[in-house]
C-alpha cells in the first residue's frame, strides 16, 4: 500500500473516513457555536466563552485540508486538536457558573471533542483512539468536579466509538495490504507463465528437435542429441519449479520485458487492438496431413487475440506431431458464434487418459497444454478444453470471446502488468 493509503493504486476505504472526520469536525463546530447562545446566560464570563469558540472555529476551518487525508495529517495536528478540545472542556469550569457546572451544563466544545478522538482512531487504530478518549474523559471528570452518571455514560460511548472505528480501520489496512500482495503475486505468476510459454514455443522445441535428429543421424550428432535432451529435461524441471506456488514470494522481480517481439507484447504493438482476420494465421497451417476448414468470410478478432490464438493452435499441432506421430492426421475447424469464436483441433492419434497425462506433464515441466494453450486462452478471457479417449484420438476446443470480451481481457492484462511494475 502506498503513502496515500491505496492498495495497488486503487480505491482505499481509509480515504472516505478522513473526509468523514473533516466533515464531522465542521458540523460539530457549528453545533457548539449554535448551542452556546442558549447556555451563555449561565456563564459568569460570556466573553471568554465566545473567544474560545472563535479560536476553535478558526482552528477547525484552517485545518480542514490537513484533516481530509492521511498524507497531510500528521500526529502534530492530532495532538493540537486534542489539546484544543481538552482546553475547552477545562475552560468551561472557569467560565460557567459553578451551580450550572454541577447541574450538568454541556462543555464549551460539546461533541466537537469527539472529532479529536475519531482523528486518532483513523490515524493510528484502536489504541491511540482509546488514549485520546481517556484524555477527553479525564478532562470531563475534572470539569464536573467528580464522576457523574452522565459523564460516565458519555465517556464510555466516546471510547467505544473510537475503539470500534480504530479496529475497523486496522482491519481495512490489513486487508488492503493482503490484496496488494495478492495482486503482485498474480501479476508475477502471469509473467512467469508467459515466459514459460515463450521458452516452450522456442527453446524447448529446438532442443527436442536437436535430440530427435541427432539420434536419427548417429555418430557425433547422437552425442549432441543426448546433450540437448539433457538440457531440455533440466530446463523443463526448472520451469516446473518456477511455476509452483511460492508462499514466501513478496513482489515480482522479473524484468518488465520478457518477450522479444511485438507479437507477444500488445503494449509494444500499436495495432494490437485493431481487428484482424483469424483465417490469415490458421490457413497457412494446412498441409498434406493437416486439413483446415474455416468460414468463407473474415473471422475478425483483436490483433493480439488473433496472434495468441494462432500460437495456441500451433502448439496443439506440435503436440499432435510429437505424441500422435509424424503420420497422424489433424483437422482444424474454425467456427463463428454470436459471442465467441471456436477453433477445434482434432487428430486421429491413439488418444490418452487426459487427466493423468496432463498432471504428469505439468509436474515434469512439459507445458504445451497448460501454458502454451490453456494459459494463452485464459489470458484472452477464453477457455481451452481437451477431450481424449484411448484409441479414438484427441480434440482440443479453443473458445475466445468476441468484441468487448476479448478487449476487456487485454485491458485487464495490461492493468495487472502495470500494477506489478
Amino acid at each position: 500500500m502506498d503513502g496515500k493509503g491505496r492498495a495497488g493504486g486503487g480505491f482505499s476505504v481509509e480515504q472516505p473516513l478522513w473526509r468523514a472526520v473533516s466533515a464531522f469536525r465542521l458540523l460539530t463546530l457549528l453545533y457548539a457555536i449554535g448551542a452556546y447562545p442558549h447556555l451563555s446566560a449561565h456563564y459568569t464570563d460570556r466573553l471568554g466563552g465566545w473567544i474560545y469558540l472563535g479560536v476553535l472555529g478558526v482552528w477547525t476551518c484552517a485545518t480542514v485540508r490537513p484533516f481530509s487525508a492521511k498524507q497531510r495529517c500528521g500526529w502534530g495536528w492530532l495532538y493540537t486538536d486534542l489539546a484544543m478540545s481538552v482546553a475547552g472542556i477545562l475552560l468551561t469550569r472557569v467560565f460557567d457558573a459553578h451551580v450550572w457546572v454541577a447541574a450538568g451544563d454541556p462543555t464549551l466544545p460539546t461533541i466537537r471533542a469527539a472529532g479529536a478522538v475519531l482523528g486518532f482512531a483513523v490515524m493510528g487504530g484502536w489504541l491511540p483512539a482509546a488514549v485520546a478518549g481517556l484524555a477527553v474523559g479525564l478532562a470531563d471528570i475534572v470539569e464536573a468536579g467528580g464522576v457523574t452518571a452522565s459523564d460516565l455514560h458519555n465517556i464510555v460511548v466516546l471510547m467505544l466509538a473510537g475503539v470500534a472505528i480504530g479496529y475497523v480501520i486496522e482491519v481495512a489496512r490489513a486487508s488492503e495490504l493482503t490484496l496488494a500482495r495478492a495482486l503482485e503475486i498474480q501479476a508475477a505468476t502471469r509473467e512467469r507463465e508467459r515466459l514459460a510459454r515463450d521458452i516452450h514455443d522456442g527453446v524447448l522445441q529446438v532442443l527436442a528437435m536437436v535430440q530427435r535428429r541427432g539420434t536419427e543421424a548417429g555418430g557425433e550428432a547422437a552425442e549432441l542429441g543426448r546433450m540437448a535432451g539433457e538440457q531440455e529435461r533440466a530446463l523443463r524441471a526448472l520451469i516446473a519449479e518456477g511455476l509452483a506456488p511460492n508462499p514466501s514470494y513478496v513482489a515480482p522481480v522479473l524484468p518488465r520485458r520478457t518477450r522479444s517481439d511485438a507479437d507477444r507484447d500488445p503494449d509494444a504493438d500499436p495495432d494490437a487492438g485493431a481487428e484482424q482476420d483469424l483465417r490469415s494465421l490458421i490457413a497457412p497451417l494446412a498441409g498434406a496431413r493437416v486439413t483446415v476448414s474455416a468460414p468463407g468470410t473474415p473471422v475478425l478478432l483483436p490483433g493480439h487475440a488473433v496472434r495468441e490464438l494462432g500460437a495456441a493452435v500451433g502448439a496443439a499441432l506440435d503436440n499432435v506431431r510429437r505424441h500422435a506421430g509424424e503420420q497422424a492426421r489433424a483437422w482444424i475447424l474454425v467456427e463463428e458464434e454470436p459471442d465467441e469464436v471456436v477453433v477445434s483441433i482434432r487428430d486421429d492419434g491413439p488418444g490418452f487418459d487426459a487427466a493423468a497425462r496432463l498432471g504428469e506433464a505439468e509436474r515434469e515441466g512439459r507445458l504445451g497444454v497448460s501454458q502454451s494453450i490453456r494459459g494463452r486462452l485464459r489470458d484472452l478471457g477464453g477457455s481451452a478444453d481437451l477431450f481424449s479417449t484411448l484409441g479414438q484420438g484427441t480434440e482440443i476446443e479453443l473458445r475466445v470471446p468476441r468484441g468487448d470480451g476479448a478487449a476487456h481481457a487485454t485491458t485487464t492484462e495490461r492493468s495487472k502488468e502495470a500494477s506489478a511494475g
